[in-house]
């Protein structure tokens, strides 16, 4: 039987591209078919010169159209032109927004959880949380993104090793991946990691374009990764999201705890409904199984207490060969483990 050209686009919209998680041919990336003897050449015009996923895209073409009886596959590869690209950008981007400009995830109905990951004071762990918060949702299945906005302090690329910065498609950005979670940081934007020294209102309008012109698909949830303290940026994200719940990360540290209570009260003042507190650094597992209370006890509790809230986490440090290299806990680590739990009361309880 011969195969035509209906068959063969047919098997190739089951073949997505591997960033855009869409199919090749509703995004217009088919060209030139010719079939004979069952033996098909065809061009594949890609979103961008150089894609890195090049190979992966030959090789799903090459299955999906060996599985409906092709008897070889010749593919060449061209690239979009200026014209297509702005088009697909405008298209990508007509799905993502309002017609006033809003984010369509913003809306209350948009089926998004926002997570925001708050602290009163840097170095109590913060974006360790976020990470291994949002590695432990994609392990169970949901579709999960990060939004690096710690713009003094932008360190989870490096914390999840990406070195790729996300592609652009004219305007718009990809988010990089790892662990199974899409990532956008100001670290990808950023000099050689200088810190950016930027007011409220500019940093607001970063925010709100990481959430417009990137291609973010679909989510169930999206974690923020919030400035330390109390500022501008709480109130102008809480402004931008009034739906986000909050996590507040804190040490057992009286003194810790103390600060953090500002961000809780913060988080009341912008009616952010406040999921818990996550205690961090809570103790260490000595090999007997006796817990070493290193920052004493007793922080998150009187913070949570506080805020008419619970301890939702206590996070144990790690032991020494739980994490090498990358900041993202093995699910089977003691600390994965109290990573997967809190995944699991977060998508069960709310």
């Amino acid at each position: 039987m011969m195969l035509t050209n209906e068959q063969v686009l047919q098997a190739l919209e089951k073949v997505n591209d591997p960033e855009l998680h869409k199919s090749i041919v509703e995004l217009n990336m088919v060209r030139n078919i010719k079939i004979e003897d069952n033996h098909i050449q065809l061009e594949v015009v890609l979103t961008i010169q150089g894609c890195p996923l090049k190979a992966k895209i030959q090789q799903d073409i090459e299955e999906a159209l060996k599985s409906i009886g092709a008897l070889s596959v010749a593919l060449t590869f061209g690239s979009m032109t200026d014209e297509e690209r702005q088009a697909l950008t405008k298209s990508l981007k007509a799905e993502a927004v309002t017609e006033t400009g809003m984010p369509k995830m913003l809306r209350s109905d948009s089926g998004v959880t926002f997570i925001a990951v708050t602290s009163g004071k840097g170095g109590v762990g913060k974006s360790t949380v976020t990470i291994n918060l949002a590695a432990a949702l994609a392990r169970l299945g949901k579709r999960v993104g990060i939004l690096d906005a710690d713009i003094y302090g932008f360190s989870i690329p490096a914390m999840m090793q990406i070195e790729q910065k996300p592609t652009m498609i004219d305007q718009t950005a990809i988010p990089s991946t790892s662990h199974g979670v899409k990532v956008m940081s100001m670290g990808f934007y950023s000099n050689d990691n200088q810190p950016v020294m930027w007011r409220g209102p500019m940093l607001n309008k970063w925010i709100r374009n990481f959430l417009v012109n990137t291609h973010w698909g679909e989510l169930d949830y999206l974690l923020l990764d919030l400035p330390p303290g109390t500022g501008d940026v709480a109130i102008d994200v809480a402004a931008m999201i009034p739906h986000a719940k909050e996590i507040i990360v804190t040490t057992p540290h009286n003194a810790a705890s103390h600060v953090a209570s500002r961000a809780g009260v913060m988080a009341k003042h912008t009616k952010h409904d406040i999921l818990g507190v996550v205690e961090n650094m809570a103790y260490y597992e000595e090999e007997d199984g006796k817990k070493k209370y290193l920052f004493g006890q007793g922080g998150g509790e009187a913070l949570a207490k506080q805020l008419h809230t619970d301890v939702i986490a206590q996070v144990p440090f790690a032991q020494p060969e739980e994490n090498i290299g990358s900041s993202v806990y093995d699910e089977d680590s003691i600390v994965g483990e109290v990573f997967t739990h809190l995944a699991e009361d977060i998508i069960y309880h709310n």
